[in-house]
Order: structure tokens, then sequence, then C-alpha cells
């Protein structure tokens, strides 16, 4: 299984560039958002963090749906929970990687935007983009609609948020003080 998993995470970095340039584009626009807040004396946005978010969003993208042609796969919907664990050792890559992806959003979404140091917020923030994939799939026919795939992509996003507020709890988020304002 482990050698599915690191051949596959492998295979999504050639969609790094994708998100690398959606990041770029995100610092120029947010430097000249933030050079008109500063000069309105309000506070400006995060470049570091949002730009981030802006890439790994781009790159989730690519890896969920982009990369898939539509109507490669049949409209098909599997409403059973856990029916992708067990069958084999591919099926559970899939499943620890439906995990893995969904880790850095959780972290990210909080980094960036304040209203998502909620625990609930950014867990329903993680099962809406969730659903929302697995919709644009079954709709135009990029992937299977499957309730184990938004179970585990929320469960990444929950590890990704607590992984941020334990960097944040002992103050080693990026150099900040755990009290300062991240």
């Amino acid at each position: 299984m482990l050698k599915y998993i690191i051949n596959d995470l492998l295979a999504a970095l050639r969609y790094l560039p994708y998100g690398i340039i959606a990041g770029l584009f995100a610092v120029v626009i947010l430097y000249n958002f933030n050079r008109g807040r500063i000069k309105r004396g309000r506070d400006v946005v995060s470049l570091p963090a949002v730009s981030c978010l802006v890439m790994y969003v781009a790159v989730l993208l690519a890896i969920t749906y982009f990369s898939r042609e539509s109507g490669s796969r049949s409209g098909m919907m599997d409403l059973e929970l856990f029916s992708t664990w067990g069958i084999n050792n591919r099926n559970n890559a899939y499943v620890v990687e439906n995990v893995l992806l969904f880790i850095p959003y959780g972290f990210v979404l909080a980094w960036a935007d304040p209203r998502q140091r909620n625990f609930f917020r950014n867990f329903f923030t993680g099962a809406l983009t969730s659903l929302a994939i697995e919709s644009m799939q079954l709709i135009t026919g990029r992937g299977f609609f499957q309730i184990d795939d938004i179970l585990t992509n929320i469960l990444g996003t929950v590890l990704g948020f607590l992984c941020y507020w334990l960097l944040r709890g002992t103050g080693r988020l990026f150099g900040r003080r755990a009290k300062g304002n991240i």
C-alpha cells in the first residue's frame, strides 16, 4: 500500500506548476489589494497565507477534477460507508491519499482566514469543498461520487486544522508567538 501512496504522491507533483502560477497571480493581486487597504488604514491580508491557499486550491482542482477527461468515468454514486477500505491495497491507498490530500486544506484555511480558525467553520468548509468536488465529478463524469471520499476529505481537513492549532499553540508557527496575531 505504501508503494502506491508514494507513487501517487510523486505523480501529483506534476500539478505543482499550476499551483505556483496561481500563487504568483495571487501575490500580484494581493500586493496591490493590500496597498489600497494600507492607504485606507485597514488591516492587510496575509500575502503568504492567502497565496499558499490559492496554490493549494489550484493543485487540488487539477488533481481531483481537471486532470480527468469529461465523461471518462460513468456517473456512478457509492453511498455505502467504508466500501472502499479493505478491498485491496490499491483501494486502501486511495483512502489514505484522500485524507492526506485535505490535510493542507484545513491548515491553510485557518492560516489564511481568521474566520476559519473556528473548528466548526473549518470543518464545514472542508465538508462543503469535498461535496462540491464530488458533485462536480459526478455531473461531468470526471469521477465517482463516493461518500467515503467526503468522509476522508473531512478527516484530512480536521487533521490539518489540528496541526495548525498545535503549531500556533506552541508558538512555533512561522516564528511568531502563540499570543500574537497570525
